[in-house]
């Protein structure tokens, strides 16, 4: 049996790759109109970043990291030696805890400075039970806003975050915005010991991944996906009425913006996102149906301490990531369907394998000129070469022959109208040069007019 792609990885073939790239390049030009600019992180980090940024007891951490070894710590190991902890390394799970490394590293936020505002695009891992929707190697675009403790930051993410999802063909009726308040240093501790102390107090009733939480990370008992404990957690106390008076007023100031923007929310104060660097605003994107229990399709929210947990100085943090497969899941939900790219422009189709150096050397100038173009080289027949360009959706089409070569011609086929024109070859090969030299684009539109 031939190899094949490892459980929980896809490959993005030419089709799944494009669509990829607009959802990216669509997600930049969105973002970038608040000011933010690209950055790119290392795929992997040392280890202990994502322990100290994402926290230990997270579910990310203790269970789904891909940790990796070099062969020299290996024979250490193996050795009864000890491996440094600078030498232990993972690949990223998440993108937050990597930017926010990386600002901290090259001191991108100085005091009194503006705040850094990044974007990124790129595959994530995570050791998951593989479903749809859910890969151990997945696709994620984010933001990270570090440096401002505005309100204003907060509803500015979210609303452009929904301004995106817009961007790219979801209906807004097709989605719900899930918002809340994780307190801060002030208020969450005394809410995290009530919740845990309720955990405790009905044991008997919860799954035991949940009497564990009670321990480790009892907010995330909120999580759970188990029928029994969902409805004990009902009754559990809940952050809105344990947060102090500065996270009342923030999180009310945020809602005032998302109010003054139309946005619509959902307040959920059992919404507490999956990693422990959250503080004050959390919010999350769902799609209403279609997409049963992983409807999830994005989310975020603010992390003021995350910056001093992988020790760089004392800055305030926001930002979101969405995943490009549930965004994908979401769209065919609702019957969306990407229109085929039109890779090609134009084909040059041989007529005699005679001409053929000739009709090379005309599709060497079409992408001189600027215009992507390709020829056959299997030896096909010339109507196998039209269905070849027609299934390729090739707009024109060069037929060139022993007959047109010897008349100083090149025929041109517009696929889409049915229609032929005879072109002056030394005419067109002077339009190509020309368009060569050009900087602006020239349409193959008006090089065919100007040969004819």
């Amino acid at each position: 049996m031939a190899i094949q792609a490892p459980k929980g990885t896809t490959d993005l073939l030419p089709r799944e790759s494009r669509i990829w790239d607009h959802f990216k390049r669509t997600a930049f030009g969105v973002f970038s109109r608040y000011g933010y600019e690209p950055i790119e992180t290392p795929i992997f980090e040392q280890t202990e970043l994502f322990v100290r940024g994402i926290g230990e007891a997270t579910d990310v951490v203790s269970k789904e990291m891909f940790s990796t070894i070099t062969g020299e710590n290996l024979k250490t190991l193996l050795g009864g030696g000890h491996v440094k902890s600078n030498s232990r390394f993972s690949l990223r799970p998440e993108g937050t805890a990597s930017v926010v490394r990386a600002v901290a590293q090259h001191n991108l936020v100085t005091p009194g400075g503006v705040p850094a505002k990044l974007m990124y695009a790129g595959p994530m891992f995570r050791a998951e039970n593989v479903q749809k929707g859910r890969q151990r190697q997945f696709n994620q675009v984010g933001i990270e806003c570090l440096g401002s403790v505005d309100p204003a930051i907060d509803a500015e993410a979210i609303i452009m975050l929904m301004r995106f999802y817009h961007k790219i063909g979801l209906k807004p009726e097709t989605l719900r915005l899930l918002i809340n308040s994780m307190g801060c240093e002030k208020c969450r501790p005394a809410y995290r010991d009530a919740v845990a102390h309720f955990l405790l107090d009905h044991e008997s009733e919860l799954c035991e991944e949940c009497v564990s939480r009670a321990h480790t990370n009892p907010l995330r008992a909120f999580d759970c996906k188990k029928e029994n404990c969902r409805e004990v957690m009902k009754n559990a106390p809940l952050i809105i009425d344990a947060l102090c008076e500065e996270c009342k007023d923030h999180y009310a100031a945020v809602k005032g913006y998302l109010d003054e923007a139309g946005i619509a929310y959902i307040e959920d104060p059992t919404l507490v996102r999956g990693l422990d660097y959250y503080t004050r605003t959390v919010f999350e994107v769902q799609v209403v149906e279609g997409m049963g229990a992983q409807n999830a399709i994005g989310g975020g929210g603010r992390y003021d301490k995350l910056m001093e947990e992988v020790g760089g100085n004392p800055t305030p943090g926001l930002g979101f990531a969405l995943g490009f497969e549930r965004c994908i899941l979401a769209l065919e939900a609702q019957g969306f369907q990407f229109d085929e790219a039109r890779v090609l422009e134009c084909y040059v189709a041989c007529v005699d394998p005679a001409v053929k150096p000739q009709a090379f050397m005309l599709v060497q100038r079409l992408r001189d000129a600027g215009f992507a173009t390709d020829m056959d080289h299997q030896g096909k027949s010339l109507k196998a070469q039209f269905k070849v360009a027609g299934k390729q959706h090739v707009p024109y089409v060069f037929v060139l022959g022993p007959d047109e070569l010897a008349a100083g011609s090149v025929t041109c086929r517009n696929m889409d109208a049915h229609d032929e024109v005879t072109l002056n070859l030394e005419k067109l090969t002077k339009a190509l040069e020309q368009a060569a030299l050009t900087d602006e684009p020239t349409a193959l539109g008006d090089v065919i007019t100007q040969s004819s």
